[in-house]
């Protein structure tokens, strides 16, 4: 029966005249989850390589007086990005966990 198949998407004590809106925002809800969140993980493993991309950019181009300084600011970006990496797989496997409990 559809009604039990679709139950778990209405909370209960929803009004008969919203109970189709509701099916239709928690299947959407259900659908970008995956999207958002594979999204977030590309967002912010581009954001740090970028940083580090510009960076030695400007080391090999513009500024070789101080490339030394550039160069011990790029090991300390690769351990925070070392950390940043280690806090989204962690991250990911909680939403992950939670969204694959709820479903």
């Amino acid at each position: 029966k559809i009604s039990e198949t679709l139950a778990h998407l209405v909370p209960l004590g929803t009004p008969f005249l919203l109970m189709f809106f509701m099916v239709v925002i928690e299947s959407v809800s259900n659908i970008i989850r995956p999207i958002t969140l594979s999204i977030r993980l590309a967002a912010n493993m581009t954001a740090g390589h970028l940083l580090i991309s510009l960076m030695s950019s400007a080391c090999t181009i513009n500024m070789m007086s101080i490339s030394l300084i550039i160069i011990m600011m790029q090991c300390f970006l690769m351990i925070l990005e070392l950390a940043v990496a280690l806090i989204q797989a962690y991250v990911f496997t909680i939403l992950v966990s939670l969204y694959y409990n709820e479903v």
